[in-house]
């Protein structure tokens, strides 16, 4: 198993998983790469398998991760995925322990992620992190959780800030989709596949691109990649539901919002 760490030297030739194949998000992809040469600024780590492959792992220093989420001395774990033909081969606890080890490499108390208390589209498996040795630190009603994996038993707890604690965004009339250059999928599906799809329906959609970090810290969500609120109440993390033909089925099993 061999994996490479993307730089700002190598991230123009080499492909970062998501999206490669995908020719309507071309430019949301060079978004992303842009992203994420801009974060290797700020000690991001971007790490995957040396294939064509979705199987990777994203993390950093927790207190520049874009993420409302207070964590001094912490790594954030981001985007980390294995896929398809490669699940069950043991990439996933590799990917993971090179993150652990850069953590005790530098220090930390630990490592903290974003999951779903129960699964979420596009974010990590809490199961298996529970597994790996991770434990759930705190909970939000909006059915967001924070897992841990500290090397220090002594350390703080990390916390959710107080922008997501009451699982509203302040915009109350309509969809509001909030998203950033984080995902390569993102600004193609909010921008141009959400809004024919709420157009379609005649429904009132507002977009809050999260541009900078300060504003990803202070966002009304815990998922800055993409989430989906109605009527100022969170719906979903799943992008699919921008899409015309999965938009009335995700909304139908949606707990907080069923669109007229």
């Amino acid at each position: 198993m061999t994996y490479i760490t993307l730089t700002k030297e190598n991230i123009d030739s080499e492909h970062i998983c998501c999206a490669f194949s995908d020719k309507k998000c071309a430019e949301s992809y060079e978004l992303k790469k842009q992203w994420l040469k801009k974060e290797f600024d700020n000690d991001y780590v971007f790490r995957r398998l040396d294939e064509r492959a979705k199987v990777f792992i994203e993390y950093g220093p927790a207190e520049k991760a874009w993420a409302p989420v207070s964590a001094p001395n912490y790594m954030m774990l981001n985007c980390f995925w294995v896929s398809g033909k490669y699940k069950g081969k043991g990439h996933g606890k590799a990917l993971l322990q090179e993150a652990i080890d850069d953590a005790g490499s530098q220090n930390k108390d630990g490592l903290v992620t974003i999951v779903g208390t129960k699964k979420f589209h596009f974010m990590s498996d809490t199961k298996w992190l529970l597994r790996q040795g991770f434990d759930a630190c705190q909970s939000i009603a909006s059915g967001f959780s924070l897992l841990v994996k500290k090397l220090k038993a002594q350390a703080q707890d990390p916390a959710f800030n107080k922008s997501v604690m009451s699982g509203e965004c302040p915009h109350k009339n309509g969809f509001v989709a909030y998203y950033s250059n984080r995902c390569p999928f993102a600004e193609y599906h909010v921008e141009n596949s959400l809004v024919e799809t709420l157009q379609k329906r005649k429904l009132l959609l507002k977009i809050i691109k999260l541009k900078t970090l300060e504003q990803a810290q202070a966002a009304p969500t815990p998922a800055t990649i993409f989430s989906l609120f109605y009527n100022g109440k969170f719906v979903t993390t799943n992008i699919s539901v921008c899409m015309d033909a999965r938009f009335d089925k995700i909304m139908e099993k949606s707990t907080f919002a069923k669109h007229p």
